[in-house]
Formats: structure tokens, sequence, C-alpha cells
């Protein structure tokens, strides 16, 4: 029976969460997701909840216990980092009626803890953590190396009938499917490392221009030469969540090693030099030793995120810089898409060829709308960090022209045009219609 098919989950991030939950819900009942973190202590800053992410998790019962600790961001103000002169302001009231959710932002503890608690209500899903993959090989049975951290000599060979890699940016399974291919894609730096930084209420108490900005439902873009911050209040307001952008000058690591290091508060104060006296005061709030950077990496689009039994899932195939704020709202586009395209009930004859199919369909549904995601957000990056010159005088007309409600907004992430191609799209719905065309449908 279809819903008895191994199926392996390497990897507990968004994407390996919500693939699971989405194929229990679409009635499998022997999921394994491996995992080499010993325990599931979500941490991280915070993550904005778009309308698409959201219908999505709503779906899949994980909505409302995200959303209640949430905040929903009622506008976005993009400013002059140098001034804090707004140069653009977009109301978001219109998103919840458009697109049936809020535009909502928390922490990426809380999304990554609902999606756990759902995992956990399903017996059709178990974890084994602790767990290094490695040496993956592919057919119609694939095949992967499981080593339990704690006693390294007791590895084994674990054999599935579908295989998804939900491994990351770094994934050692996409690095063993593109060599059985004869390709490469290698992980490339962006040129480009973030700060994230969450200041609670107690270290912003003292401020009241920084108050302000906890007590608001704003989303804060500050704009700068070659950088960004973005701000907002999270976890019912008693966050701040601050993350940055800027280029990529004090990492020292290779492009194998780290993608986090402890960073230097002068040099971040120092990179943000020029901005205005009330940054310097939110950001002199880090206590030495707390500020953390992080390399922002991308690589090549892949020729396939498909290879027999096995196949790709978000970052694995599709990393992206955050200034859509889409990351894992794709990583979890997937997860839908792949419950859709292998419910048991399409995929009954239990035949790899079949399995082939389900995964070349999923591929279809996402590969080209998420690489345009990825594109988007670098090019936004692009825009939002012109230095002085003709382009930025441009940039700023528009942002001047969108003051009398003219025109676009050139942050794309607050394009009404931009949100209507990200959170106009139901991509279960996309999924169950091409099944529908490629007469992929239940076997009853």
């Amino acid at each position: 029976m279809a819903e008895n098919l191994r199926i392996a989950i390497i990897g507990a991030g968004m994407g390996g969460l919500a693939t699971a939950l989405s194929l229990a819900k679409a009635g499998h009942k022997n999921i394994t997701i491996y995992e080499t973190a010993p325990g599931l202590g979500f941490v991280g800053a915070g993550i904005q909840l778009a309308p698409n992410m959201a219908r999505i998790l709503d779906r899949l019962d994980c909505w409302k216990q995200i959303a209640a600790e949430a905040v929903q961001c009622a506008d976005t103000s993009i400013r002059e980092g140098s001034s804090d002169t707004e140069l653009g302001h977009v109301t978001l009231g219109y998103v919840e009626k458009t697109y049936g959710y809020p535009h909502m932002v928390g922490h990426r503890a809380s999304l990554a803890g609902a999606m756990y608690d759902g995992c956990l209500r399903e017996p059709g899903i178990k974890f084994e953590l602790g767990s290094l993959v490695s040496d993956a090989e592919f057919g119609a049975k694939p095949s992967f190396k499981s080593t339990p951290l704690k006693s390294p000599d007791e590895a084994r060979r674990v054999k599935c009938d579908i295989l998804l890699a939900c491994d990351g940016v770094k994934s050692q399974t996409r690095v063993s499917m593109l060599q059985v291919l004869g390709e490469t894609a290698d992980v490339k730096d962006s040129g480009q490392a973030a700060y994230r930084i969450m200041l609670t209420r107690e270290q912003m108490k003292d401020d009241p221009e920084l108050v302000a900005l906890l007590d608001a439902d704003t989303v804060t873009r500050w704009i700068g030469e070659k950088k960004h911050i973005i701000a907002y209040p999270i976890h019912n307001k008693q966050i701040y969540n601050i993350s940055t952008a800027q280029p990529d000058v004090n990492f020292a690591g290779a492009p194998n090693s780290t993608y986090t290091t402890k960073g230097s508060k002068s040099a971040m104060m120092q990179v943000y030099g020029d901005f205005c006296p009330m940054i310097h005061r939110m950001l002199d709030l880090v206590p030495d030793g707390e500020v953390v950077e992080w390399k922002l990496r991308v690589h090549e689009p892949l020729s396939t995120w498909v290879l027999e039994s096995a196949a790709l899932v978000g970052d694995a195939c599709h990393p992206t810089l955050p200034h859509l704020a889409q990351g894992a709202a794709q990583a979890i586009e997937d997860g839908a898409v792949l419950g859709v395209v292998l419910d048991p009930k399409r995929i009954a004859d239990c035949k790899p060829s079949t399995i082939t199919k389900a995964l070349k369909i999923y591929e279809k549904v996402r590969k080209e709308r998420a690489e345009a995601l990825v594109e988007l957000a670098a090019e936004n990056g692009r825009s939002m960090h012109l230095g002085s010159g003709k382009a930025k005088e441009e940039r700023d007309k528009i942002f001047a022209a969108l003051k009398t409600g003219k025109g676009p907004v050139p942050d794309k992430w607050a394009d009404a045009d931009v949100q209507r191609m990200i959170y106009g799209v139901d991509i279960t719905a996309e999924a169950e219609a091409l099944c529908k065309e490629e007469g992929f449908v239940a076997k009853l």
C-alpha cells in the first residue's frame, strides 16, 4: 500500500517539517526525518509570515498557534538610513482583504515549533535526531548512510522508497546528486553578510524613540549605500527584531566553513556609522559578545531537482537572499506541493516510475516560481543598496511619486504587483491543477 512507502526526509528545518506534515496529512504512515542536531531546540531571529505561507500552515493546522503570538503588520516605512527621512510608506491593511491572511511577523522558533508540534501529533512521522546523513545513492530505491553522532560505530545504510533532501544550502545530497548527473553548482558567496539582532523591551525602555518603534505595527527598512536594516516587533511586541545586509568585509570564513560567526560590535557600529543617531543608539544596545554575523549565500540554479525517486527541497535547491522575506515560505510551498503529488492515492501502484513522475510534477510546479523569486530578491537588494548617482536619483523619484499615490514601490517586498505574484498564488491548488492536466489522478 502506498501509504506505507518508506519516506526519508533529510533535515528538520522549515522545508523538512512542512514536507513531513504535508505527507502525513495526505495519508502517509511511514515518514522518518533524519536530523544532525541532537535536539530540536529551535533558535533564530524574527521571520515574516506572508499570506502564501499562512495559507499552507492553516491547512496543516499550525497557523493559529503561530498567529497567537505574532504581530500583524499595519504598514511598512522605507526610510533613508542617514537621515531617517521617509522615502516611501505603504499601508498593508489590503493584504488580508485581498489574500485572506494578514501580513504578520513572528519568531522563527515559533514557526518551527508549531510545525514540529504538528509532526509529533502525527503517528506516521518519527524523528531520528543526532543522525549524520552522508553518501546518498540514487535509483529506484535510494539509500544513504546514517551515522549516530553519539555512537559513530553504529552507522548503517538506510534504504527508502522516496528520498527528500531538505538539508539546506550546504546540502550534501545535492552534491551527491550533481556528481551522478556530472554537473556542479557550488555554493557561492553573495558578497553580503547580515547581522541578526533581537532587542528586548527591557533593553529599549529608556529610549522613547526606540520604544515607539517597538509599539508600532510597522515594518521599517532603513536603506543606504550597499546596505540596509529591516526591523519589526515580534513576540507580542516584547522583542524588536533587526536584520541587516551589508558588504561581507568582516567575515573570513572559507566557502565551506561555518555560516555564522561572532561579529565585532565596533565593526558593526562602523559599518552603520553613516546612519542616523537613532540607529546608532539602537545598535549600541546590543551587548558586547552578542553580535552575530551571517554570511549570505546562494548557488546557481540547478538543471533539475529530481533524480529517480529522490528530490531536493527548500534551500537545498533554491537558497535565496532575504530581500523578499520568502526563504522559509518557498520551502513550505515545496512541502505543500509534495503532499499533493505524492498523495498515496496518486502513487497507488508504488512503482518507482510513478514516484519519479510525481516528483517531476513537483519540480514543474515549483522550480520556475522559486527561481524567479530568488532572482527578484537579489534584484531588490541591488535596488535598495544604491549609492549616489543616477540610478539612486531615479529610484528616489519613484519613491517621491509613491508619496502622491502613483506608481510602483521600489522596495519590491512592499509592491502590490509583486505581492500579487507571490501572495496571490495558491500553490496547493496549482499542484492539483497540474496533476489533473497531466492525467496524474487518484487511482481508485
